[in-house]
């Protein structure tokens, strides 16, 4: 581990992978809401074309990337407004058309630069220079700093629409932003984690933070925390093993989620077996169905004719 942080490049690379394990998720957590977990995937080959362009062109890839994903992100955006009867296949056609000109503008281009399109594919990290950092690194703020900021907003449009707009929320405006979120995510993670892997990022994280938090807020706490620890366990393995960062992080949050939810499952027989045990196999909630009556300084349920805690145990009959 010492030797590893002595290098410059390994330096650069794990500052890049906590920043996208912050990133990815904080964004990914509201796509998983409004069910569009892919999405990432689908802004990926097209903003592959961007980055071709921009290389073909001699311009700034990430800048082009970024306005060929965001200019996606919109469309994607008005297609599923519209809720087009094609709208499956116009997208299909968007995305695999993206990834094809890509491809091809991508062998014009590197004939000329000896730029290899395996570094947007499945992410070079660890040629990560001082310069893309910084661009990571605003990047990166630029994605956390709304998500946090205008969560309440953000959540309330992905898990009800039409209540945001009863309630006067920019439903239309909120939801491009969150495209837009999703484009900046994309396009900063294509170098680090590899555009056909950042969706991973995205979403398994957030599928762990599910079954450790109990609240939105925690979720999305949790599946920081998850994808921030995957970046570094997933850099720091491919320097001890010699294997691809960004392959090597998507496979650590794949074990991080199985063993979360064999814990999950475990931790939820284990409370189904001590209800057994009281008699009682039903834990109570505000939601669970059964009548509510406040007693002293909690609350009791009305089961079967008689009351009983939250944790299922008989109080009175």
């Amino acid at each position: 581990m010492i030797d590893m942080l002595r290098q410059p490049f390994m330096v650069h690379a794990l500052v890049a992978a906590l920043l996208v394990g912050a990133a990815a998720p904080a964004v990914g957590v509201f796509l998983v809401q409004r069910r569009l977990s892919l999405i990432g995937d689908g802004l990926g080959h097209v903003a592959l074309a961007g980055v071709a362009i921009g290389v073909l062109t001699r311009q700034q890839p990430t800048i082009t990337a970024l306005v060929a994903a965001a200019a996606a992100a919109v469309v994607v955006e008005f297609i599923r407004v519209r809720g087009h009867t094609n709208a499956d296949v116009a997208l299909a056609v968007m995305f695999y058309g993206g990834i094809a000109l890509g491809v091809v503008l991508f062998a014009k281009a590197s004939s000329a630069d000896g730029m290899s399109i395996e570094q947007y594919l499945f992410g070079s990290i660890l040629t990560t220079g001082a310069d893309q950092l910084w661009q990571f690194a605003l990047l990166a703020v630029v994605a956390v700093g709304a998500t946090t900021i205008f969560r309440k907003r953000l959540f309330a449009v992905a898990n009800d629409e039409e209540w945001a707009r009863a309630a006067g929320l920019p439903v239309v405006a909120t939801n491009l932003a969150l495209s837009a979120l999703t484009a900046v995510t994309v396009v900063m993670s294509m170098r680090i984690i590899g555009l056909l892997l950042i969706s991973a990022l995205m979403i398994l994280p957030n599928a762990t933070g599910q079954l450790l938090g109990r609240s939105f807020r925690t979720t999305t706490l949790w599946a920081v925390i998850v994808g921030c620890v995957c970046g570094f366990i997933g850099v720091a393995s491919s320097w001890q093993f010699d294997t691809p960062p960004g392959g090597t992080t998507v496979l650590a949050a794949v074990v991080v989620f199985l063993v979360a939810s064999m814990v999950h499952t475990a931790s939820t027989v284990a409370r189904v077996r001590a209800a057994r045990r009281s008699g009682h196999p039903h834990e109570h909630h505000d939601g669970c169905g059964h009548d509510a009556v406040l007693h002293d300084d909690h609350v009791d349920y009305v089961h079967d004719g008689h009351r009983h805690t939250a944790a299922g145990v008989e109080e009175h009959r």
